[in-house]
């Protein structure tokens, strides 16, 4: 007697990753993290508009952004020591606080004590240094890393958005509130930063035993020696040294000299700079989605991208192909950014994801002033052309060097297949 066959279980695929805009845990991240953003952007803004009021000084107003810096460089390599040390949540806030009291300070100082106010602005970038390793590594600890490509991207976006609309919307409020005040809501939003992002759903594996601890230098080196495993990592962080300190520093010198001088109008500076930050929005978009086989690669690309800025400046052309050139250098930098912050997530050790983040923002943040203070002499020893033409050579040549790096083209010491 024939047995009926046993039906076959069908296995449904897998359901899609729930939407990271509905995760609670990362939408407060995410508010802390634009908001201390806005803060970070309002500050010197603000500033100007005393300097407009005469509550401040051109050269006063140099030394407080000077100072704070200064303070930003100190204090992002004790953060990101501190982050793989104790609670990463328990550093934002208390770096955050920081920065946020600094806002009292400078409006105490505001035309009284100029040395009030340099020593308030040096404690603002010591918070917002201390806090940006902080950060990174929550990224790490509150997503799971199928999504943190989209939860990147979605930092990234919140970041150019304010940047957009933050003009506007602190010219708009300027028409009803002083310069005071103003400082007064840049402390609001460093409080917000403190307090709304919950914390990670792990700690970082150096924080869990009583292990005698090194001291500072030797955990900072650790961190180093654990960026040197990975060449992607070097490679992409000398390409981006590169393109920030030639690049952008010959752009942000030269198109206002440009503007004026060829174009006759500042027009076309705003127009640049409002498409650069449209490129840029552009570009986190896509990389929410865009999952390239050969991710480094594309990276690169992007990042080379850059170079048709400083490249579009070199010629006497239509104002428009210098406003396209500065979209597609938006677009690129972010094409670039997303995947390698999604990658030192990844790749790097838990344990020192903080410490090589602030690396990341202490190599590309301190050398971005050298690049300034040089840039302006060697236009006058050189003339423009020739010093743009270098800047987008080096800029389109640095980054496909850097892509021939091992491990470069997936930004990872394996394959993603291997991997798997």
């Amino acid at each position: 007697m024939a047995t009926t066959p046993a039906p076959t279980t069908v296995k449904s695929p897998a359901p899609p990753p729930r939407s990271i805009l509905r995760d609670p845990a990362f939408l407060r991240l995410w508010a802390g993290t634009t908001a201390s953003g806005l803060a970070t952007w309002a500050l010197p803004f603000v500033l100007g508009l005393a300097v407009l009021h005469r509550d401040l000084g051109a050269a006063g107003l140099g030394l407080v952004l000077a100072a704070r810096t200064v303070g930003f460089l100190a204090a992002v390599a004790v953060g990101g020591v501190l982050a793989d040390r104790h609670s990463r949540r328990a550093v934002v806030l208390w770096s955050a606080l920081a920065a946020g009291a600094a806002a009292p300070l400078l409006t105490a100082g505001l035309g009284r004590s100029l040395v009030l106010m340099t020593a308030a602005a040096a404690l603002a970038g010591a918070g917002q240094g201390a806090c940006r390793p902080a950060f990174q590594a929550l990224v790490a600890e509150t997503v799971d890393p199928e999504r943190r490509q989209q939860a990147n991207a979605a930092m990234t976006l919140a970041v150019r958005a304010s940047t957009l609309a933050g003009p506007a919307l602190t010219a708009l409020l300027a028409a009803f509130l002083d310069v005071r005040t103003l400082l007064l809501g840049i402390g609001l939003l460093w409080l917000v930063a403190a307090l709304v992002p919950a914390r990670g759903t792990a700690a970082p594996a150096a924080a869990a035993g009583p292990a005698p601890r090194a001291g500072f230098r030797a955990e900072f080196a650790e961190g180093i020696r654990e960026a040197r495993r990975h060449p992607w990592f070097l490679a992409g962080l000398a390409a981006l040294v590169c393109v920030i300190s030639l690049g952008y520093s010959a752009t942000s010198v030269a198109l206002p000299l440009i503007s004026r001088d060829r174009y006759g109008t500042e027009w076309v500076l705003a127009a640049a700079m409002t498409a650069y930050t449209v490129g840029a929005l552009a570009g986190a978009l896509l990389t929410a989605r865009l999952r390239p086989r050969s991710q480094g690669w594309a990276a690169f690309a992007g990042l080379a991208a850059y170079g048709f800025a400083p490249l579009s400046l070199v010629l006497p052309v239509h104002p428009a192909v210098v406003v396209a050139a500065y979209a597609v250098a938006g677009t690129g930098i972010e094409l670039f950014n997303v995947p390698w912050f999604t990658a030192t997530q990844r790749e790097v050790a838990p344990d020192k994801l903080a410490r090589v983040s602030s690396l990341d923002f202490l190599v590309s943040y301190g050398l971005a002033p050298v690049g300034l203070a040089l840039i302006a002499p060697a236009i006058t020893a050189f003339g423009v052309t020739p010093v743009l033409t270098a800047c987008a050579a080096a800029c389109f040549l640095v980054p496909a060097a850097a892509a021939l790096t091992p491990t470069a083209r997936h930004f990872a010491r394996t394959a993603p297949a291997a991997r798997d």
